[in-house]
Order: structure tokens, then C-alpha cells, then sequence
């Protein structure tokens, strides 16, 4: 006698998804961390939508997306580190506030005869910026150094010079990318030749100093001021040469340094390392800020940022404090010696983004 087969028992339901789910299961992964990062930035939902809308996600799931995201659990839990980040920059906005106070914050000091202990004390430990207008009063290289002797002297010395950089806007990031040898003579005639552009430089990373060839520059500099070391100013030192016009972008450098001018004007634009978050630091050292055509669009906060500026006239010496971000324009053909082998701490590390589609 056959057995009545049992009955089975009923598969439970599926389970309902939670609004974020059901989202998430018509976004696609990278729209999804669109919105999350975007909210995280503090964009308006309303500005969130209408570009998404506009790059074809239906206006209601764009909505929705927006509206749920809080409630996704990665995005939970980033938000406590996101709080951490905001007390960060606002204690850092209102020290920043408390400097600019000063009536003169943003005039940068020419000083000269300046004593260790009160270059210390007044912009090494501070942070300023100053312009030393007697640092190289006995130096040879002011009289020596002109295109023409740089020609005749070193002519023939193969150097590294960055090219082509009205090709690509991120071009001091992309040095690397950007570089050409030649014969120093060659370059000469190209700077001299060329007219105003910021086409080609010859740049702290040439590494021209290091070739014994070219040692005998380091001869003509005169004496150091009391706080740097004379035994490791050929490791530590850098020539600059181009032409009127060009643009060192905004970025800020890892070490403290001294930089002088030899033939030429430079026109310096400082910005307190307090103001970090305003300049829009999105990858390495660099902001992506172009202060002579600041885009306030794409970069509203820079509007709110106290600029210093300066022009350094041949013979004078800028000093670079640490973390200050700057930009550098050459007003004239220009040749500078950089130099960093000051005898205190000037050693840093620094934790540099690096978020390349922003």
C-alpha cells in the first residue's frame, strides 16, 4: 500500500529589501559612491539631483538615492570620522581667524641683519614669511651669474629641463612625465629667444648641482647667514632658470628653504598652512587652485582666503616657512638659487591625498 507522500513545509518569504537596498539595486556601484561622496562633501541635495537627472538617472531614483543614503551602513559608518574631520578644520579656521587679525598679516617683513635667534623666534617657530634684503651682499654670483655667462661657463653641461607644460595643466604634478635633456647653451638660447611663456623651466629637480661639472657655481655663492651649514649646501641647493612668465602653482613644499633671486623679479603669494582645507588639496602637495585665475565656481572657498604677497628683487631672499602654501610667478628672465640646508629640524612627513577625480 503506497504511502501518502508528506507535505512540505512552505519556503519562507523572501525577504523584503530595505529602501537603501532596493535602491542600491538600481544604482549602479559607481553612482552610488558618487552620492555618498558628494553628500560627505556637503553638496546641496537639490544641486545632487538635478546633475544626476541630467546625466540621465530617472529624476525620482535620484531622489531617492540622495534622501536614503544616511541610512546606508558604510556610509554610517564613516560619518562619526567625518565629525572628527570637522572639529579638525574648524579649530585649525579659528586659529587661522586669530592670525588674521593682525593688521599686518598679510604684508610680508623685509628685514636685513637678522640674528639667529631672532629669525628663530620671529618666523622659523611662528611660521613667516620674510625677505632677507642682505643675505647676499658679498656673493659673486650677483654679478657673475647672467644667461649669457651660465652659456659660456657650463654651455656645454647636459641638463634635465621641464618641457612642454602648456600641454598639460597639471604639469608640475606630472613633472615626471614632462621632462627633456640638453645642453644647457641650447636652453639659454630657447629662454632668451622665446619671449614670455611658462612653456619650459629649468627647475629645482634638474639636479644640475649635483654634476661636478657644474660645482664651480657653488664657488660664487658668498657667505651663509648664521643658521644654515655651508657642509651640505651642494646636497641641498638648486638652481632655477627661465623665462618671464613662468608659473610655479600653488603647492606646498615638505621642508623649510631659502630662495634667492640672482637675475630677475618674482612675484611670491602666500597662504597660511591653517587654510588647508580652502584650498582644495585634493592629490600630493598641490591645490587645485591657479590663483591667477581662481575659478570660484569650482572653488568657492578660496574667495574667503587672505593672500600674502610679495615681489623679491634680484639680490633678495625669500624665506619659505613650513607648510606655507605659495605660488611663484617670474616677472622677468630669471635666474634663482634655492637653497635648504638650514641647521635646525627640517625633516617633516606629511600625509598627502590622493583623490584623482574630484
Amino acid at each position: 500500500m503506497t504511502q501518502p507522500t508528506p507535505a512540505l513545509d512552505a519556503c519562507p518569504p523572501p525577504r523584503l529589501l530595505s529602501p537603501i537596498e532596493a535602491v542600491r539595486a538600481r544604482l549602479s556601484a559607481d553612482w552610488m559612491q558618487w552620492v555618498a561622496e558628494n553628500r560627505l562633501r556637503g553638496c546641496t541635495p537639490e544641486s545632487m539631483v538635478d546633475t544626476m537627472s541630467a546625466a540621465g538617472v530617472e529624476r525620482t531614483l535620484a531622489q531617492q538615492a540622495v534622501q536614503l543614503i544616511g541610512d546606508d551602513p558604510v556610509y554610517k559608518a564613516f560619518a562619526p570620522f567625518l565629525q572628527l574631520q570637522r572639529k579638525l578644520e574648524s579649530v585649525v579656521a579659528n586659529l587661522q581667524k586669530l592670525r588674521e587679525s593682525a593688521a599686518d598679516y598679510c604684508h610680508v617683513e623685509r628685514r636685513s641683519k637678522l640674528s639667529r635667534d631672532e629669525f628663530m623666534q620671529r618666523y622659523v617657530l611662528p611660521g613667516r614669511p620674510v625677505v632677507l634684503t642682505d643675505l647676499t651682499d658679498d656673493w659673486p654670483a650677483r654679478t657673475r651669474w647672467t644667461p649669457q655667462y651660465l652659456k659660456q661657463r657650463y654651455g656645454d653641461v647636459e641638463i634635465e629641463v621641464q618641457t612642454e607644460r602648456n600641454t598639460d595643466t597639471r604639469y608640475e604634478a606630472n613633472k615626471l612625465k614632462l621632462r627633456q635633456r640638453l645642453r644647457l647653451a641650447e636652453f639659454v638660447d630657447r629662454v632668451q629667444e622665446g619671449g614670455p611663456t611658462n612653456d619650459y623651466y629649468l627647475t629645482a629637480n634638474n639636479e644640475a648641482l649635483r654634476d661636478a661639472r657644474m660645482s664651480g657655481l657653488l664657488d660664487d655663492i658668498g657667505t651663509l647667514p648664521p643658521y644654515c651649514d655651508r657642509s651640505r649646501l651642494a646636497a641641498q641647493s638648486s638652481l632655477w632658470f627661465g623665462p618671464d612668465g613662468t608659473i610655479t602653482p600653488l603647492h606646498h613644499d615638505t621642508i623649510m628653504l631659502l630662495h634667492t633671486q640672482i637675475v630677475g623679479r618674482k612675484r611670491w603669494r602666500f597662504i597660511s598652512p591653517l587654510d588647508t582645507p580652502r584650498v582644495y588639496n585634493h592629490v600630493g602637495v598641490f591645490s587645485e587652485v591657479d590663483l591667477e585665475q581662481p575659478d570660484l565656481v569650482r572653488h568657492p572657498a578660496i574667495a574667503d582666503v587672505k593672500i600674502a604677497e610679495v615681489i623679491v628683487e634680484p639680490g633678495e631672499t625669500v624665506f619659505l616657512p613650513l607648510s606655507w602654501w605659495h605660488q611663484v610667478t617670474s616677472l622677468d628672465t630669471c635666474i634663482s638659487f634655492s637653497f635648504s640646508n638650514l641647521d635646525l629640524p627640517n625633516l617633516y612627513v606629511y600625509q598627502n591625498p590622493e583623490i584623482h577625480h574630484w
